[in-house]
């Protein structure tokens, strides 16, 4: 096993994140990284980061979101999107996830399939203004089926929101090539080499209970907020998270 030590500068990353620990590529070249510049998540199972909470809670206060909310994979606590305080004084929030129901305050999460929410009470056509949803359709098989119900039920001029591990190209994949081509002057074998050269950064497997997908921002933006208008996109945090949102237009 090759060992590296690798000090990266601030200015090579983005502002506003920091991370320390170790990450593996492939299974013989290990780097140790010491960074200011990028959060990584110190556990998969931390699905909401504190970062993208706040995004969400910043986008949808300036989108002034609210009216009757429907959060996809809601979970009972406090960091769960519906309890964003931008949507604090709805007039309904309401959850749906496969291990429900919960109650959480007077936020209701009930257990359905969000795949198809037709025979749910109240999930008829145009029935929410505010369909939220984050680190739930990686872990569905037929995500599409979801992205279809969520714009269904969201009514014109609502807002849709959807957050994602995702991929994209970072600083940290530039280090890893001109790291790859140093190692190479001295005579480390391509075997070793040829994963960090092509590999990119993601969130590792979490399974929820499986875990089939990453998203780059392009499927978020082309196919995710496809139908939607004012729409707008971020790529956040490495590894990335993307979170996209988007206006239904009206009729």
């Amino acid at each position: 096993m090759v060992t590296v030590a690798l000090e990266v500068s601030r200015a090579t990353l983005p502002s506003g994140h920091s991370h320390e620990g170790p990450v593996f590529v492939g299974h013989t070249l290990r780097l140790r990284l010491a960074v200011c510049g990028c959060k990584l998540y110190p556990r998969a199972r931390d699905f909401m980061h504190s970062t993208v909470f706040t995004l969400f809670d910043r986008i949808c206060a300036a989108r002034q979101c609210g009216g009757d909310v429907l959060e996809i994979g809601a979970v009972p606590s406090d960091e769960t999107l519906l309890c964003l305080p931008a949507l604090v004084g709805s007039r309904r929030r309401i959850g749906v996830n496969l291990d429900g129901p919960h109650r959480h305050g007077d936020i209701e999460i009930l257990r359905a399939d969000a795949n198809s929410l037709a025979c749910l009470s109240g999930f008829g056509n145009e029935s929410f203004d505010t369909v939220l949803c984050n680190a739930v359709l990686e872990h569905d098989r037929f995500f599409w089926k979801t992205l279809a119900e969520m714009k269904r039920v969201t009514r014109p001029g609502g807002v849709i929101g959807i957050g994602v591990p995702g991929y994209t190209k970072v600083s940290l994949e530039r280090m890893a090539s001109r790291l790859a081509r140093s190692l190479g002057w001295f005579g480390v074998p391509s075997r070793i080499l040829d994963p960090l050269r092509a590999a990119t950064l993601t969130l590792q497997i979490h399974n929820y209970p499986g875990d089939y997908y990453r998203f780059s921002p392009q499927a978020v933006a082309d196919v995710f907020l496809e139908g939607l208008v004012d729409t707008e996109l971020h790529t956040i945090m490495l590894p990335p998270r993307v979170i996209g949102f988007g206006v239904k237009p009206a009729r």
